[in-house]
């Protein structure tokens, strides 16, 4: 199974960074790992709706330049659901046994995604009923692809 990130936002601090480096070369022993940062779009202190609308736009555009054909696209929104680790895993496992060979992830801003980004994904996922930074939520992510990548695998990682 590959798998495909689409951040909104980059990763700047150090620790952030080197764990998502380190949880990417645990997961590419089962599976190609991509990441694509999309920049956030400008936003005025006492932003209009419509200037907010506008700027989820702009991202959505640059978001669905980076989807890759045939993925099982997943946004991630708190109105979505929440799965546990094993859920999780059992959901990889259905894709891959549906033909399915590139998950593809979307975390949007600080500022959420558009309509437009959520309607393409097969389900919706939420990390949590709590708020984390963009940044946290892609560590948080990836270390549940890896948890369910063990699962599937049968190793013992996740107890």
């Amino acid at each position: 199974m590959n798998f495909t990130i689409i951040a909104v936002g980059r990763l700047k601090d150090k620790f952030f960074k080197d764990a998502a480096v380190e949880y990417i070369k645990r997961i590419n022993a089962f599976g190609k790992v991509s990441i694509f940062e999309i920049d956030a779009a400008n936003l005025s202190d006492n932003h209009s709706d419509i200037e907010l609308s506008k700027a989820l736009e702009k991202e959505a555009t640059s978001i669905i330049e980076k989807i890759p054909k045939g993925a099982a696209v997943i946004p991630l929104c708190i109105e979505g659901k929440q799965y546990s680790s094993d859920e999780l895993s059992s959901l990889f496992d259905d894709y891959a046994n549906s033909g399915v060979s590139n998950i593809c992830f979307i975390i949007g801003g600080s500022v959420g995604l558009d309509e437009s980004i959520k309607k393409l994904g097969i389900i919706k996922l939420s990390m949590s009923k709590m708020t984390f930074p963009h940044r946290l939520a892609r560590i948080m992510l990836l270390e549940q692809i890896y948890r369910a990548c063990t699962i599937s695998a049968g190793m013992k990682y996740h107890k």
